[in-house]
C-alpha cells in the first residue's frame, strides 16, 4: 500500500515543478487575439522572439537576479519595476502581483508587457530582445502558424 502512495506523491511533485511550455503557434494565436500585431510598431514575430529569448516559451519561469529582484513568466517581467513579488522593493508600475505573471492564460503578462512596450524604450527594455531579435529578420517565427 505504501508503494503506490509514495509513487503517487512523487508524481505530484514532478508535476508541481514541471514547466509550462506553450507552443509557438499557440502563443501566436493568443498574442493575435490580444491585438499585439502592430502594437507600438512591433510584429507578432517580435513578440514571439521576445518570449523565446527570455523564457523559451516557459510561462512558469522565474529567474532570481543579483540585485534581489526576480523576473517572472514568459516575458520575464522584473519585480523591481513592474510587478510586486512581496520580497523586494518594487515600483509595481503594472499594478500586478508577480505570481500572476506565471499564469498559463497569459493575460496579466500580456497586459504588463504592453505597458512596458508603450514606454519610450519599447522592447529595448529587454536586453535579450536587443541582442537577439532587434534589427533581424524575424518572419520565420510565424512559419506554419495559422491565426484564423
Amino acid at each position: 500500500m505504501a508503494g503506490p502512495l509514495l509513487l503517487s506523491w512523487a508524481s505530484c511533485l514532478l508535476v508541481a515543478n514541471q514547466a509550462f511550455i506553450i507552443h509557438r503557434c499557440d502563443l501566436a494565436k493568443v498574442l493575435h487575439e490580444q491585438e499585439l500585431e502592430g502594437f507600438e510598431g512591433y510584429s507578432l514575430s517580435d513578440w514571439l522572439c521576445l518570449a523565446f529569448v527570455e523564457s523559451k516559451f516557459n510561462t512558469s519561469k522565474v529567474n532570481e537576479n543579483a540585485d534581489g529582484s526576480s523576473d517572472y513568466g514568459i516575458f520575464q517581467i522584473n519585480s523591481h519595476f513592474w510587478c510586486n513579488d512581496y520580497h523586494s522593493h518594487t515600483e509595481n508600475f503594472c499594478h500586478e502581483d508577480c505570481q500572476d505573471m506565471l499564469s498559463p492564460n497569459l493575460l496579466s503578462s500580456i497586459s504588463c508587457a504592453k505597458k512596458i512596450v508603450s514606454g519610450s524604450r519599447g522592447m529595448k527594455n529587454w536586453v535579450e530582445w536587443r541582442l537577439h531579435c532587434a534589427g533581424r529578420p524575424l518572419s520565420y517565427w510565424m512559419t506554419g502558424c495559422h491565426l484564423g
